[in-house]
């Protein structure tokens, strides 16, 4: 049998699909498990012990995206699936599903694309509290699959023993080693609705440095605010003056170093974004800040014997479609003050872990 995955865009979600892979691998165990993913995201699945391929598509536009996506569906049909399974639901992915030929093809109901399927699955609305695994899961019921739990199918991601010795070499290069504790955190979000104020994030960092000298903070942004994490060192160094070597500057890190970086770290602390679904694939403990998104929806899913803890604020406009702010003000982040998180992440930091 030859089953082929498709989750094209954002690292979250291709994070929330990794349990669903493990059970099919589970239930299929002699099955061909093949993975469309874009670029971005590949590192995610590259390594995943489930799967047979990964397939890369790349991130183009126009023609040239036509005829790749041409391309490529053509060669998904030449292989002859058996089921094709849309993860994503976008005009895209659900296009590459339908071009594989798979007799068996399950997909969302979606107004214009439902026809492209077999098998059409009620798609839970965005805003209910209810996990994205779930929600994602959801399409396997068709395949007689059901109960998920983040006890046996928690979210996965390889570990890359290249990213592991560039991270290692990389921190020796700055002095640190097991006597300072690491703490990681991720200071930005693609969604500008899911960022704490670079503010709190700089009195955050004072208050973890000055409250243990030998602790280590260091700060990451992703590409949609690639220079928040600078700034915001930059200006914690000055407030810490002596204290600023607290504060490294390690440079940039791929998807695969920064899951090798937060294996590493004592806590991790950041919104809801996907660096804070990449370290629920590891135990290191966490510190997560939501806004808009409900835990019931975006929590770390894993194991809950490690360490996650939710710092949020209850409001009547949460959960809300991320497209305008009712109150204006972004309260749902703006009001976490700084002493709650710094609070949870002394309590992350009390958990022993060896390193």
């Amino acid at each position: 049998m030859k089953i082929l995955l498709v989750r094209l865009r954002l690292v979250g979600d291709v994070v929330f699909t990794t349990p669903a892979i493990r059970v099919l691998r589970r239930r299929y165990p002699g099955a061909e498990l093949t993975y469309v993913v874009e670029s971005p995201a590949a590192a995610v699945v590259h390594g995943n012990p489930n799967l047979d391929e990964v397939v890369v598509v790349p991130r183009l536009t126009g023609l040239a995206r036509l005829r790749s996506d041409a391309a490529l569906g053509w060669q998904l049909r030449r292989r002859a699936y058996d089921i094709a399974i849309d993860m994503h639901g976008g005009p895209r992915s659900a296009w590459l599903t339908w071009a594989s030929g798979a007799p068996t093809r399950v997909g969302y109901r979606i107004k214009g694309r439902s026809w492209m399927y077999t098998i059409v699955v009620e798609r839970s609305p965005d805003l209910l509290p209810r996990h994205s695994v779930a929600n994602q899961w959801d399409l396997l019921t068709p395949l007689g699959i059901d109960d998920c739990d983040p006890r046996r199918d928690p979210v996965e991601m390889a570990e890359d023993p290249r990213a592991v010795t560039a991270i290692r070499e990389r921190l020796a290069k700055a002095a640190i080693d097991a006597t300072h504790p690491v703490i990681l955190i991720h200071v930005s979000a693609g969604n500008a609705f899911r960022r704490w104020p670079p503010a709190a994030f700089e009195e955050l960092v004072v208050g973890l440095a000055r409250a243990d000298a030998r602790r280590r903070i260091i700060l990451t942004s992703g590409p949609s605010d690639a220079t928040a994490a600078a700034r915001i060192a930059a200006q914690a160094r000055q407030r810490l003056g002596p204290l600023a070597t607290a504060v490294p500057d390690l440079g940039e890190f791929d998807l695969a170093e920064l899951r090798a970086l937060i294996e590493r770290a004592s806590v991790y602390i950041g919104g809801d974004s996907g660096p804070m679904h990449i370290a629920a694939t590891t135990e290191t403990p966490i510190v997560a800040l939501l806004g808009p998104t409900l835990p019931e929806r975006s929590k770390p899913w894993r194991d809950p014997r490690w360490f996650s803890e939710i710092v949020d604020v209850s409001l009547p406009c949460r959960p809300c479609q991320q497209r305008t702010c009712e109150p204006g003000d972004f309260r749902c982040l703006t009001w976490i003050e700084p002493a709650r998180v710094l609070d949870a992440a002394e309590r992350a930091l009390a958990q022993t872990r060896p390193h």
